[in-house]
């Protein structure tokens, strides 16, 4: 069904307009959106990996949500801006305008059906900008709508099962993400196809001593498409990371629920 990793009682378009009408506080209850992407995570992971994550730790956070919480998920955005990966088969890209558009339309629904705070969870790395720039823009237009817009993992989690190496250089496909994806879709991971490919710090040190600071493409690091080395991953490891995300999430739609901000007029 399409709520995925969401329960169902926690999925917005599960509700007729009548049930969202007679919502006791739309004002503040917490519209969760999670934003992934289509793109190639090297021969090990399937393309689907930054939607799986997006959606997996929404619902999971969701599922144990205080039920005094009122909160709902919509439908993942699946695609994103991935054309850093485009010269990879499968992967399947938007525009930043399209997804900058597409961000604030579905923040303008959002907003006529009388709902005030929008939460968008965002796991690809490559378009922070973009839902960035659109929930300033519903904010500009909208002077009493609460909009956040967060990476997946911007919450506190423990990463400390995975080296300083990785931690300081992986970017995609690595340790991290394939951990996470054992917990939430095993049947689409191959640790048998899995390969390291471990950057070199970037060679201006004074803009970064870690990730590139230069604009990038996934094929500058290689054929694989990974960057990172995800050989060590382990259920175990994605089982502690996916519950300590989901905890962090619970913790953040509840505080974003009984937040007050500035009303201002657009």
């Amino acid at each position: 069904m399409l709520h995925g990793y969401t329960p169902p009682g926690r999925f917005l378009p599960y509700l007729s307009w009548v049930e969202i009408d007679a919502l006791a506080d739309r004002e503040h209850t917490v519209i969760v959106l999670p934003a992934g992407a289509i793109e190639q995570h090297g021969p090990h992971l399937p393309c689907a990996v930054d939607s799986v994550i997006a959606a997996g730790v929404v619902g999971r956070a969701l599922s144990i949500l205080p039920d005094t919480v009122p909160a709902y998920a919509l439908p993942p955005i699946t695609y994103g801006k991935s054309d850093e990966h485009l010269h990879f088969p499968g992967t399947i890209t938007l525009t930043g305008e399209l997804l900058l558009n597409t961000a604030i339309e579905i923040g303008e629904s959002i907003y006529r059906s009388g709902f005030r705070k929008l939460l968008i969870v965002n796991a690809h790395g490559g378009q922070p900008q973009p839902l960035d720039m659109a929930a300033r823009e519903l904010r500009l237009r909208h002077g009493d709508f609460v909009i956040i817009a967060r990476s997946t993992w911007a919450v506190p989690h423990d990463e400390s099962f995975m080296s300083d190496e990785e931690r300081d250089l992986a970017m995609h496909a690595g340790h991290g993400e394939t951990a996470l994806m054992t917990a939430l879709a095993p049947d689409t991971v191959r640790m048998d196809r899995a390969t390291a490919n471990v950057l070199e710090p970037f060679p201006c040190p004074t803009l970064s001593k870690t990730r590139p600071a230069a604009a990038w493409c996934a094929r500058d690091f290689g054929p694989s498409g990974v960057i990172g080395d995800p050989r060590g991953a382990t259920l175990a490891q994605g089982v502690a990371l996916l519950d300590q995300l989901a905890t962090s999430w619970a913790t953040a739609i509840g505080e974003v629920h009984r937040m007050r901000w500035p009303h201002r007029q657009p």
